[in-house]
């Protein structure tokens, strides 16, 4: 069988459950799939066939030869070979929550609370500056960024999120989008009796998308923004598809202590009285959530997206991960918006998780390398409904990966690839990255967006942004 690309001389990391690393590796990939990964007895005779693609080494025409004695099978024939040169090749990273548009607030209003965040400067930028066009085009700077850095799947929650997924679409990134609820005016939806429309409408709509790489799906921003008729109601509307539902859980202290004083409930006892804790069910943050709702948590099914840079920034708290891993629940890695990141890098996040829950927990065997490493990959693919698809190099699976450059001062020596991945690897270590087959990222450049025409457009739009904040801090 001959195969559409071979990527060899790579370390190669699986992340199947018990998998080891595999030093002089390949991974090869037929059409959107992952045809095989094995290792080679030397890079002797590894073969391309058909034209050469920039970056491709070119070894001649015939059959790869056989490697006697490897537990792997050899490797197949391939039309194009990419030589990763002792690079990590790897499953691409899944960011489980982000409002992509939002890298336009990036700055904006920092070092606030989040509630004065929220309501001085973020909805009313939301409200009075962004319109389709902007979310657009800050998605496409979002999906510019998240690709540079390694992610292949990303869950996007915001609101004209029709604009949203088409950027995604364009970027050629797997993605579960959102569109978001609340009880009040939203960008696009002036009166907030529309708001279930839109979004029943933006579920539909999802079939116009390639479904394997496109998900389409409800947002609730949060119990604080949408009452139990509207939570109800848009939980309806996902779970008759089977969909994801994505909701902020006990972000804050503040709105913790707020629900129990109005009902009398914890925030998990709140949404489970309402029918809404399944296992389609993934909340986001859950910083404050007691013990109590911990298990309930578990006992439903639920899955939780864990952002420890947006919490630490917002001062939030510190979610009780370790704790919630301990019931078996499932967790995943995600950034947030850039407005309270400030950036969208799943490399940092993997770095502050871990480091965070070792010092809050004053133990260092707390999240070790190798798990935090799957809570950025394949456990995130499992918190979005993803993991029969993607996010192991298994054959079969969708060909989502990304090739580390491991040749540089701060990576060097190597012992263990995940702690460096943890520990001491950037987002700007990341030199190719495909999704579905397709190339992303090449030797650095971005291949299916226009990153001059991206950059020109933030800036020049990000004055007029810049006065309108001028303006709010005046009023």
């Amino acid at each position: 069988m001959e195969v559409d690309w071979l990527i060899h001389n790579a370390l190669v990391l699986t992340l199947e459950p018990g998998s080891a690393p595999i030093p002089q590796g390949y991974v090869a990939v037929k059409g959107r799939q992952i045809a095989g990964v094995g290792q080679l007895a030397s890079q002797e005779g590894v073969e391309e066939r058909g034209t050469t693609a920039p970056g491709c080494s070119l070894a001649g025409e015939g059959a790869c030869p056989t490697s006697p004695g490897l537990p792997f099978p050899p490797p197949p024939p391939a039309r194009h070979l990419l030589d990763a040169q002792g690079a990590l090749v790897m499953p691409g990273l899944v960011n489980t929550h982000a409002h992509a548009a939002m890298v336009w607030f990036r700055g904006l209003a920092d070092d606030l609370p989040l509630q004065p965040w929220l309501q001085d400067f973020i909805f009313p930028a939301e409200a009075g500056w962004l319109d389709a066009n902007r979310v657009y085009w800050g998605t496409l700077l979002a999906a510019a960024e998240m690709i540079k850095g390694g992610t292949t799947t990303v869950a996007d929650s915001y609101f004209y999120e029709s604009e949203c997924r088409r950027a995604l679409a364009q970027a050629g990134l797997r993605t579960v989008t959102a569109q978001g609820v609340v009880d009040f005016p939203a960008p696009g939806i002036p009166d907030p009796r529309d708001n279930l429309k839109v979004a029943a409408a933006f579920v539909e709509s999802g079939a116009d998308f390639d479904p394997d790489l496109i998900t389409s799906t409800i947002f609730c921003h949060a119990p604080y923004t949408c009452g139990p008729e509207t939570l109800q109601q848009a939980k309806a509307i996902t779970r008759r598809r089977g969909l994801p539902w994505f909701i902020h859980l006990a972000e804050t202290r503040q709105e913790v202590e707020e629900l129990q004083q109005q009902q009398g409930l914890t925030p998990g006892v709140h949404l489970d009285r309402l029918g809404l804790l399944d296992e389609l069910t993934v909340a986001v943050h859950g910083v404050w959530l007691p013990p109590e709702d911990l298990e309930l948590l578990a006992r439903r099914g639920v899955k939780v997206s864990h952002c420890p840079e947006s919490n630490l920034k917002l001062a939030a708290g510190v979610a009780p991960i370790p704790e919630l891993l301990a019931l078996g629940v499932r967790v995943g890695l995600g950034t947030d918006g850039a407005a309270s990141n400030n950036d969208l890098d799943l490399m940092g996040e993997m770095s502050l998780a871990a480091r965070l829950h070792k010092v809050w927990q004053r133990d260092p065997t707390v999240l070790p390398a190798a798990q935090t490493v799957a809570l950025a990959t394949r456990e995130g693919a499992g918190v979005l409904g993803l993991a029969d698809k993607t996010v192991t190099l298994t054959p079969g699976k969708d060909a989502d990966l990304l090739v580390l450059d491991l040749n540089q001062a701060h990576l060097t020596p190597l012992f263990d690839p995940y702690s460096h991945l943890v520990y001491a690897a950037r987002a700007a270590d990341v030199r190719h990255v495909m999704v579905a087959g397709r190339w992303l990222l090449r030797d650095g450049e971005l291949i299916t967006l226009n990153w001059p025409e991206i950059a020109g457009r933030i800036r020049l739009e990000s004055r007029d942004l810049a006065a309108f904040c001028r303006n709010l801090r005046s009023l």
